[in-house]
């Protein structure tokens, strides 16, 4: 083998990232790696590439352990790495980035002609007939990508891995880049391949390695491998033993109640498909499919995060213009990200002034919440969503997890939404605090809230939602109603290779 990886462990202050964790990738291979959030995908990266010391284990490149302290010193080694997001200078020249920190030179000066030449030499056999005195950023993502490959592979030549590639592609570019990558790999190189897209997956990848919550799973052979249990080995769910029955939650035969939002032929090119969707007054919509699937971007499209590049919405009134945030607010939406440290709660503020946010933005900031009515809203919250803190004007960023969750869920229904997105509630949050949002959900929809929820947890969302959308490469797939309503057939669904089946959504 190339590459090999022995009994890796990585820990965090009250995380075990990476747990006994083995790895392997032969010369002229593909080699997926596969897992859901905090699977340890990440955590194993940076420890090959030297951003992270493992604790614990042993890497071996050709025969010979390793231990690289930085991302340069694996460079050195022969491990390259290309990001989604293109690390590379969009306002310098393709050859400069090329060939950035060992120029060619003439008489101590950087000779441009030489730069030119050996950036040229560079991209042979890469299929790019490209200007390389041009600037980076005057050219497509998947050129750009093209290009970090190719500085990746002259600066290390033996490792390349590359970290969710295709996620701003199209599938031309897609293509074009796979043709790249294949035949690097037809070299000898050995590449790893770390992607959300099982289409592609299956398309370029010789061999599977899955990764949850830190524990090597499986590795396959793609050609041995079946997509259903795939998935299963990703979400950790094995389909023969689901056994509950789920018809009495989601009963096909209980009268439809009249929808109350319509979203007709939403999307946003090269980040979701349109779709259309309607939602019922006090009824939960989930969405499922594997991270990356489309998911988040659906819910941010809705609530004006993402702009959208086709599509409409209304409600009985009439059309909604939902073209940001506040314009979403003000039609009664709601939105609980899924990472509430970054995105939803302001760790400095107090949990008074955090749960007036949004309606303090709804009202305007001419209108100032006087204090004592945010401290009055405050206390209602805490004492309904059960929020653990000393007082109201603790800050939020020294509460658990679970309870900055609620703080968060206060925060938009204290604005009395009708509509509410919420990604990922109950993440990271303890086994008490899980329950606590779960009763919350249902005690919201009989007071006739309207809720879409996304959640990776398949039996969290078999158990909330009335109907469930499945989201797979970046498409609405199937709508699932009654009976339908299973794990089994959402990881189907999500399995499902090529163009929709009869009754699903396209």
């Amino acid at each position: 083998m190339l590459l090999t990886i022995r009994s890796l462990t990585k820990t965090f202050p009250g995380t075990v990232a990476l747990d006994d964790v083995k790895f392997d990738l032969a010369a002229g291979e593909v080699h997926a790696l596969l897992g859901e959030n905090g699977a340890g995908k990440s955590t194993l990266i940076k420890c090959l590439t030297g951003a992270y010391r493992p604790d614990a284990g042993e890497i071996t490149l050709d025969g010979r352990r390793i231990a690289p302290r930085s991302t340069g010193e694996a460079q050195e080694l022969g491990i390259g790495t290309v990001y989604q997001e293109v690390n590379l200078l969009p306002n310098l020249t393709v050859a400069q980035n090329l060939c950035f920190g060992r120029e060619p030179r003439r008489f101590g000066m950087v000779s441009s002609r030489g730069t030119k030449a050996m950036a040229e030499e560079m991209l042979e056999g890469y299929g790019l007939d490209i200007d390389v005195s041009r600037d980076l950023g005057t050219y497509s993502v998947a050129i750009q990508q093209i290009v970090a490959i190719a500085r990746a592979v002259a600066l290390s030549g033996k490792v390349l891995i590359l970290d969710e590639p295709t996620a701003s592609l199209d599938a031309r570019e897609v293509e074009m880049l796979f043709d790249v990558v294949r035949g690097l790999r037809d070299k000898g190189l050995g590449i790893v391949f770390v992607s959300h897209f099982l289409d592609q997956v299956f398309d370029l990848s010789d061999r599977v390695t899955v990764l949850r919550n830190g524990n090597h799973v499986v590795t396959e052979d793609i050609a041995a491998l079946n997509r259903v249990r795939l998935i299963e080995h990703m979400l950790g769910h094995a389909l023969e033993h689901e056994v509950e029955d789920h018809t009495t939650p989601h009963d096909a035969t209980a009268p439809e109640r009249e929808a109350m939002l319509h979203f007709t032929d939403m999307g946003k090119r090269g980040v979701i498909e349109s779709f259309d969707l309607d939602i019922r007054k006090g009824e939960v919509v989930g969405l499922a499919g594997l991270l990356g699937s489309g998911r988040t971007e659906s819910a941010e499209l809705l609530f004006g995060l993402r702009g959208a590049t086709s599509g409409t919405a209304r409600d009985q009134s009439g059309p909604l213009k939902l073209d940001s945030p506040r314009a979403a607010i003000g039609a009664g939406f709601g939105f609980a990200p899924e990472d509430r440290k970054t995105d939803g709660i302001v760790a400095d503020l107090s949990v008074r002034e955090n749960i007036a946010l949004a309606l303090q933005a709804r009202r305007g900031w001419a209108r100032a919440i006087p204090k004592a009515e945010q401290a009055k809203l405050a206390d209602m919250y805490i004492r309904r969503l059960d929020i653990r803190t000393s007082d109201a004007e603790k800050a939020v960023g020294d509460l658990s997890g679970g309870n900055q969750q609620k703080v968060v869920l206060a925060r938009w229904l204290a604005m009395n939404p009708r509509f509410l997105i919420l990604d990922e509630p109950t993440r990271g949050i303890d086994v008490g605090a899980h329950a606590e949002i779960l009763r919350l959900i249902h005690e919201l929809t009989a007071e006739g809230m309207s809720l879409l929820v996304i959640s990776s947890e398949l039996d969290e969302l078999i158990a909330v939602s009335d109907r469930v959308i499945v989201v797979r490469d970046r498409r609405h797939v199937a709508e699932l109603t009654g009976a339908d309503v299973s794990t089994e057939t959402i990881v189907r669904a999500i399995a499902q290779h090529g163009e929709p089946r009869d009754g699903e959504a396209a």
